[in-house]
């Protein structure tokens, strides 16, 4: 066997660092003058900024329990989810058919546990609170 390996570690002459010329100096210089003819249009907007829009409060929240659920159940079609305020937040509730209730809640309720999370995480990114009922 050899003592080689083909995962040796590189080597590196302090050689190449100091080979730098003005001309690659001039560059990183013309760099910032190019930036000043660049205007905030190009830029895309931030989630959530106030743009003078009406927005459904919950609708990111909502979006993402319709799909989700909608997802997991056998009869699509029948998810529908209704959206109410409370002082605390957007409260969402979420109907589905009878035979997918086992589906939605799952064992021990880890499945709505989880989509209570996911919901609340969406909400979060449009800076409200969201809880989730499952409603017979």
């Amino acid at each position: 066997m050899s003592d080689s390996s083909p995962f040796e570690a590189p080597t590196f002459s302090d050689a190449d660092d100091d080979d730098l010329s003005d001309d690659d100096e001039d560059l990183v210089e013309d760099d910032d003058d190019e930036d000043d003819d660049d205007t905030d249009e190009d830029l895309p907007e931030e989630r959530g900024a106030d743009d003078g829009v009406n927005r459904l409060s919950g609708g990111t929240a909502r979006a993402v329990l319709e799909h989700v659920a909608r997802s997991i159940v056998d009869d699509p079609d029948a998810v529908v989810v209704d959206v109410s305020q409370d002082r605390s937040g957007v409260r969402l509730s979420l109907h589905v058919s009878p035979p997918d209730m086992g589906r939605i809640i799952g064992r021990r309720g880890r499945v709505a546990q989880a989509l209570r999370s996911l919901v609340r995480a969406a909400a979060a990114r449009d800076g409200t609170d969201a809880t989730v009922d499952i409603v017979d």
